[in-house]
Order: structure tokens, then sequence, then C-alpha cells
């Protein structure tokens, strides 16, 4: 029984897993978003939240522990500046996992984690798709149908091919002829 175990060990020693886990924080730090497995997922996700945890306190020590978790200045420079008004609202819960399927190759459960986006980043991104909803989808059909046609034009100049080439029905096609065996 596994009683008293703190954490999966991944299939790994632990400086190569603490080493790993390190670089996956750093990474989802910077692009906010990393597909990963299922399990190392899982293993992410309390590094991560304590990262924004960090943050939210904004002392020199706190940017300190956090440069000891993540190893990556540029990580901790863009988490400390972006994280603190991101999350000022929440308590707790910055990440989610979305499982994904099965990994091709080996069948293993893949998953994407990342960050919550901010209340004002859910709400611009609904304005901005009620502004695509009124005018502007109607002026992208109105290309779209101009472009279309312009294609199809284009399409069909290239597919005409040189008279010289055609085939014509009536006339005979050239038959290589068989050469006679030569018999020894």
């Amino acid at each position: 029984m596994r009683h008293r175990m703190a954490e999966r060990k991944l299939g790994m020693k632990t400086a190569h897993r603490q080493a790993m886990l390190a670089n996956m924080a750093s990474s989802l730090v910077i692009y906010d978003k990393i597909e990963t497995t299922l399990p190392r997922a899982k293993e992410l996700k309390p590094i991560a939240d304590r990262i924004v945890t960090l943050c939210k306190k904004g002392t020199v020590h706190a940017m300190r522990r956090a440069r000891v978790i993540l190893r990556n200045r540029a990580a901790v420079q863009k988490a400390f500046g972006a994280f603190k008004d991101r999350f000022a609202d929440r308590n707790g819960g910055y990440t989610r996992i979305l499982k994904l399927g099965y990994r091709h190759g080996d069948c293993s459960p893949m998953a994407m984690i990342e960050y919550l986006p901010s209340p004002k980043m859910i709400a611009e991104a609904e304005e901005a798709a009620k502004k695509v909803k009124k005018g502007e989808k109607a002026k992208k059909e109105k290309v779209s149908l101009k472009e279309r046609v312009f294609r199809k034009a284009a399409a069909s100049k290239e597919r005409s091919a040189p008279e010289k080439f055609v085939e014509k029905k009536g006339a005979p096609r050239k038959v290589p002829q068989q050469r006679a065996k030569k018999e020894a």
C-alpha cells in the first residue's frame, strides 16, 4: 500500500523529476498552457498554484522563493508582472487540467494544463465575439464571395491546357510498335 506517499515518482529519480517539474512550471508561466501527460500535469498543478500565491504576496522573499522553484529569471519576471493583477480576486484554483485523449505511440493519457483567464480577459473576449457577430461577419462574407469568384476564374485558366497537348477524339493514338523476337 502507498500510505503516506506524498507524490508520484513518474518513473524517474528525484533530481530528474524536480528538474523536469521546474522546467514544466517555467514553460507554463511563459506560454500560459502546455500539453503533457496526465500524471505530470496533476503533479505540476500544486507547483503552478504555489507560484501564483507567491506572486500575489509580491515581496522580495517571495520572488526569491519563486526563483528557486522556477529556475528561470524570465519566467519569474513574467509571473510577478502579470499574475498579481490577473488573479487578485481569485483565492486558489488558478490552473485547470483538460484531458486530451491518448497519445498515439504509447497510449498514455494526455492533458493540457493552463492558467485560468482573468474576469477582464473573459469580458473582453465576449465583447469581441459580439462585434464579430454584428457587422464584421457580413463584410467578411462579401469579401470571401469576391475571392471565390476570382479563384474560380484563375483555376479555370490554369486547367485549360494548350491545344497542341489536347487529344482529339477522332485521331488515332500513337502506340509504340513491339519488336519482333529474333529466333536464334
